[in-house]
């Protein structure tokens, strides 16, 4: 989390570089590496569609499985040892035993989670940069702009391009840390690690109401932050300033708000809530920031399979139009030197890349099709070849009459 960014006009300075203009053996070197880089985004491509669609149909029978085996513990669920390794569902308010506090600060929350994010003022550079060519030179004007921000990780002034002046300490006073509290429990049931790390609900925690008394005397409040010092709207380079958000809440005094409220679909074994592993292979540990049936909590996760599916079949056909692109652009450089072939031959390898990337995409989801699911390929092959059978065996008939 950084603010804005303003640039003093003074703050900044230019950089020229020259270089010479490459030879033809030179650039096709160049090339030469590109097509290797192609090739081989090109099999990651196929690796991804193909390997995609076996995901795909895994985590959807998975899913199908578990809702056809999950057992509903019902609004006021209690610990049945009969359910004893069976897939279960519950939606219950998140519990914990004690609250959860930073001593430094005095901040104490009754939640699953509470995080301390730290952040220092510090010197940041930006640069940008533009080509020209001079006769047989390449030449680039990089600006280098500074300023001041507020940054949670640490800015390396040693990379900077002129580091005199603005110069940021090599370590922060104070550390960002999250806290998790050791035993969480949703009903009658303890919380497993991997249900616990779905809760990121995180919310700021507001200091309006944070007695003064406890305040260190170091310490200045402003905006929900603590300040490691006296004047927050003036800070300088190596200010510290601190940030609590919680996730997760689990107590109804703390006036915060409601007690948070889960939905689960895990395993039961005694009082302990555990991952499921299905037939096909895959996990089920499911957590909901929310209250929902176990019918609604597999058909969002039945959205968020076809969601991440067609999101992997989109990069992977990127990955492809990519690599086709860096695999022919050696076709590019052997014509280079004439400026209108340059250009047409440009455009035609941009349109040939994309509709091969897309012929080539389809056959690989069609073969991952094949693979992972021949009877549903086999089924739409044969309902797509229909309307052509129907067809034929009418010929027959008509010339007849």
């Amino acid at each position: 989390m950084s603010s804005g960014a303003t640039y003093p006009a003074e703050d900044q300075h230019k950089r020229v570089t020259v270089k010479s203009n490459p030879g033809f053996l030179e650039r096709l070197g160049e090339t030469a590496g590109g097509t290797v880089v192609g090739v081989g985004l090109f099999f990651l491509s196929v690796y991804i569609l193909f390997t995609n669609e076996g995901r795909a149909l895994r985590t959807a029978s998975s899913l199908d499985e578990g809702l056809s085996q999950v057992v509903s513990l019902g609004p006021y669920a209690s610990l049945d040892l009969q359910n004893n390794n069976r897939l279960v569902h519950l939606s219950a308010q998140l519990q914990t035993s004690q609250p959860l506090h930073d001593p430094n600060y005095r901040v104490m929350v009754q939640a699953v989670k509470l995080k301390r994010q730290v952040e220092m003022y510090q010197w940041v550079e930006y640069s940008e940069s533009r080509d020209y060519k001079e006769g047989s030179e390449t030449k680039t004007e990089t600006t280098y702009t500074y300023n001041t921000e507020w940054k949670s990780e640490l800015v390396n002034s040693r990379n900077f391009d002129k580091e005199i002046g603005h110069q940021n300490p090599s370590a922060m006073a104070v550390e960002s840390v999250t806290v998790v509290a050791p035993e969480v429990r949703a009903g009658p049931f303890m919380l497993s690690k991997g249900l616990v790390e779905q809760i990121n609900n995180f919310q700021t925690l507001s200091l309006r109401d944070f007695p003064v008394f406890n305040l260190q005397p170091f310490l200045f409040i402003d905006d929900d932050y603590f300040y490691h010092t006296q004047n927050p709207r003036r800070p300088e380079v190596g200010d510290v300033r601190v940030k609590f958000s919680y996730a997760g809440l689990s107590g109804g005094n703390s006036g915060l708000g409601p007690v948070q409220t889960v939905s689960i679909i895990a395993m039961q074994r005694g009082e302990q809530l555990l991952p499921f592993k299905t037939k096909s292979g895959d996990v089920l540990e499911i957590l909901y920031l929310e209250d929902l049936t176990a019918q609604e909590v597999f058909v969002k996760e039945h959205k968020l399979n076809n969601m991440k599916t067609w999101g992997l079949r989109a990069a992977g056909w990127a990955l492809m139009f990519v690599s086709i692109q860096l695999t022919m652009r050696i076709i590019y450089t052997l014509v280079d030197w004439v400026p209108i072939l340059r250009d047409l031959v440009s455009i035609g390898l941009k349109i040939f890349a994309l509709c091969v990337s897309c012929s080539l995409s389809l056959i690989v989801i069609g073969v991952g099709w094949l693979f992972y699911r021949p009877l549903v390929a086999m089924a739409l092959g044969a309902l797509a070849l229909l309307p052509l059978f129907l067809a034929h065996s009418g010929l027959p008939a008509k010339k007849k009459e």
